[in-house]
């Protein structure tokens, strides 16, 4: 047993049957978290201010050109245009989401103090009982709102300091009010009504009802700030692809406010998308009346010289070949005046790289190309036949270019006055307060307690893993520990041990008090394999230790040592641990007059040895009073001579002493005993721990027999103690 030890081999894989035991054997704790997770999930559910959405649905309607032409020209080149995308971006834009926040004032917030976790509820369920009323106040509380209280504000300019800053405004009485800042400075006074100004702040209530001394919670926000985050929070989507039908949703607590927002941005977007349209149609209107002095001064200049030319050569014909020549080349040159003029307006609103504008380029060079065909033709004509082409050809094209010019300013200009949007609500923004979209208590107290049972199991596979306390009692015995006994947890010891901790009045022995449970069991299991294990030991005295504290090595003691006594053997329980030995109290005697005295010199034996009632072949020494030195006394002869003493006097002695690994005094005692066992308490002690206090003993030449394994707790994967069977019931 002293040679050197093998370091434990861990498994590294996931051992499934021991994952499913860990969930077995903590599953009372997993079902109390996630309970308790639901309890809070079901408050939250009832208590949660409710969000309310409102909704609305809009149309876009593909947009028409203005100009004649380029609907065919579009067409031509086969493009869609994104009207539904781009018209959904324009809606939640900062020209329409910005004047929303203007025309609502919702740069000014303002919300009554209420009560703590329970103050919302508490005023939304009076509001919906009792409409128009105002709730006292609880308790005398008058600062919070019960129920009931409103403020509007009409008018809220603060300086750049104060901006984004909460400001309280207290309610007085007959509508009074005083505003304050966060160093409760008073920065205006003021009557609802009327408008007050004080300290760089102009304010004006337009209307307050509250009890006197209700606190408001006033901020004055940034225009730019309200308006990025209400765009954020209004949300467009198209129905389907292409489908031009957009719904607009936006969330809000207060149901009147979600759906005035939505409202009114509709209702701006729709206006503003006509005061665009109808804005275009002038613009373009004015191009053409800008054209038209224009093209009549070109008309008048084609016919006159047309006519001198007549009088000049006489003729006033053109044969049949010519004709046919001029009436094409007057509608190529009429379609390219006209292409030209689109031209000139696409001009305002594209840039070249533009396809349709590069498709009305590349119209009109297929134009040039046939018109430059025809002139080939004309070339071949007899001299007087050309020119009277192209001054007719002239003429013609003027007079065309100018009557279709006056048509479309005509069209225009009833378009600019009758101008529609291509973009109509359909449905106008409405909210359903009977249905809040949220809390949703189903889903609330489903996702709590599925939120329960992960930080459950997250808690109980980190506490496994970070507690490498020794479970099973064959890592004890691959450290080259035997197992002497393994004793089970004692819900009736622990009750005791609740009792032991206000005095020490009463004798409190799970032995006696519990001579059925399992640990007695256990323990009487102990002091048979003792009995054999005392015939190899240098004398009959025996050591319990520990590798340090709360380790049970005390309960393990003081009931061992009663059991062996039952067995009608003289036997000497010793308290060896005079820095915070507890025997007393389980043995029910002071702790005065024990084994510090004793060794001082300050007592005899006679005077320490306390003999047992309940058992009279038990015997008891305890600690004594705490000395300075505990070690030292421990070295002095005097103990020596004690040990010599009892070991012939009493059949059995056991010392209980201090951990091995805290302090030396067992050491110093181990050399004086034919036995020593150290309790390992299950879950507690690690594997490296209790070979260290094994190799401690080793260091100072005391062999240590083997261990106590305590406290075992029953485990799913297969082992509880050594598999005892209850005998009978426990009494406690």
């Amino acid at each position: 047993m002293t040679g050197t030890l093998a370091p434990l081999q861990r498994d590294n894989e996931i051992d499934l049957g021991e994952l499913l035991g860990t969930l077995r054997d903590h599953k009372w704790f997993i079902v109390r978290i996630t309970a308790l997770f639901i309890v809070l999930g079901i408050i939250y559910a009832i208590t949660a201010t409710p969000v309310y959405q409102a909704t609305s649905t809009a149309q876009v309607e593909q947009k028409v050109p203005d100009l004649p032409g380029l609907s065919a020209l579009s067409q031509t080149l086969g493009a869609s245009d994104p009207e539904a995308s781009t018209q959904s971006a324009l809606i939640t834009s900062r020209m329409v989401v910005g004047a929303v926040v203007d025309k609502l004032k919702l740069t000014i917030e303002s919300s009554p103090e209420r009560f703590p976790v329970f103050g919302n509820f508490i005023a939304h369920l009076y509001a919906s009982h009792n409409r128009g009323q105002l709730a006292a106040p609880w308790f005398g509380m008058i600062g919070y709102d019960w129920g009931g209280a409103k403020l509007d504000i009409f008018q809220l300019d603060v300086p750049d300091g104060l901006l984004d800053k909460p400001l309280t405004l207290i309610a007085g009485e007959h509508g009074g009010y005083v505003l304050v800042d966060d160093d409760d400075n008073i920065l205006v006074t003021g009557k609802a009504g009327e408008s007050a100004s004080g300290h760089g702040v102009t304010m004006q209530v337009q209307a307050l009802t509250a009890n006197p001394g209700t606190r408001f919670r006033v901020v004055r926000h940034r225009r730019l700030t309200v308006t990025n985050q209400l765009r954020k929070a209004i949300k467009v989507n198209e129905q389907a692809k292409d489908s031009g039908i957009l719904d607009m949703t936006y969330d809000n607590t207060n149901p009147v406010l979600a759906a005035a927002v939505l409202g009114d941005v509709g209702e701006l977007y729709v206006r503003q998308d006509v005061e665009r349209n109808s804005a275009e149609a002038a613009n373009s209107l004015q191009f053409v009346r800008e054209q038209l002095p224009k093209v009549r001064s070109q008309l008048e200049q084609a016919t006159a010289a047309l006519n001198a030319y007549q009088l000049k050569a006489h003729s006033v014909d053109i044969s049949m070949q010519t004709q046919a020549l001029l009436n094409q080349e007057v509608a190529i040159q009429t379609n390219i005046q006209q292409l030209r003029l689109q031209q000139a307006d696409m001009q305002r609103q594209y840039t070249p790289a533009h396809p349709a504008y590069k498709a009305l380029m590349q119209q009109i060079g297929q134009l040039e190309a046939k018109k430059g065909a025809i002139d080939k033709q004309v070339g071949n004509l007899p001299n007087t036949q050309q020119e009277l082409l192209k001054l007719t050809r002239d003429v013609q094209v003027s007079n065309d270019t100018y009557t279709g010019l006056l048509n479309q300013a005509q069209q225009l200009d009833i378009a600019r006055a009758g101008t529609v949007g291509n973009v109509r609500i359909i449905d106008k923004a409405a909210v359903d307060i009977t249905q809040p979209i949220w809390p949703k208590k189903t889903i609330v107290v489903l996702g709590s307690a599925f939120l329960g049972g992960f930080v459950a199991l997250l808690c109980v596979f980190i506490r496994q893993a970070l507690n490498r306390g020794i479970e099973d009692p064959a890592v004890i015995e691959n450290l080259g520990l035997p197992v002497y006994a393994s004793i089970p947890v004692s819900l009736r010891e622990q009750a005791l041990h609740d009792k032991r901790i206000r005095g020490y009045g009463k004798q409190r022995l799970l032995v006696m008090d519990a001579p059925a449970d399992m640990a007695t069991e256990a323990l009487r299991s102990l002091r048979t394999s003792l009995h054999f294990a005392r015939l190899e030991a240098k004398n009959n005295v025996l050591m319990i230790t520990g590798s340090s504290p709360d380790v049970g090595k005390t309960f393990v003691s003081a009931n061992l040592a009663t059991l062996v006594a039952q067995g009608s053997q003289r036997v000497l329980l010793i308290d060896g641990d005079m820095r915070m030995g507890t025997l007393h109290k389980i043995m029910g005697c002071p702790a005065e007059t024990g084994l510090s005295e004793l060794i001082a010199g300050q007592a005899d034996l006679d005077a320490v040895v306390r003999p047992i009632a309940s058992s009279g072949n038990l015997h008891f020494i305890s600690r004594g009073k705490i000395p300075p030195n505990p070690s030292e006394l421990l070295m002095n002869s005097r103990f020596s001579t004690l040990i010599d003493h009892v070991r012939k006097a009493f059949d059995l002695v056991i010392i209980d002493t201090p951990p091995i690994l805290a302090v030396t005094d067992a050491a110093i005692i181990g050399h004086h005993v034919g036995t020593a066992l150290m309790v390992v308490r299950f879950g507690l002690n690690q594997a490296r721990e209790i070979a260290l206090a094994r190799q401690r003993f080793e260091q100072n030449n005391i062999p240590l027999r083997g261990a106590i394994f305590n406290a075992v707790e029953k485990r799913s994967s297969g082992y509880y103690s050594y598999a005892y069977y209850g005998v009978g019931k426990d009494t406690g």
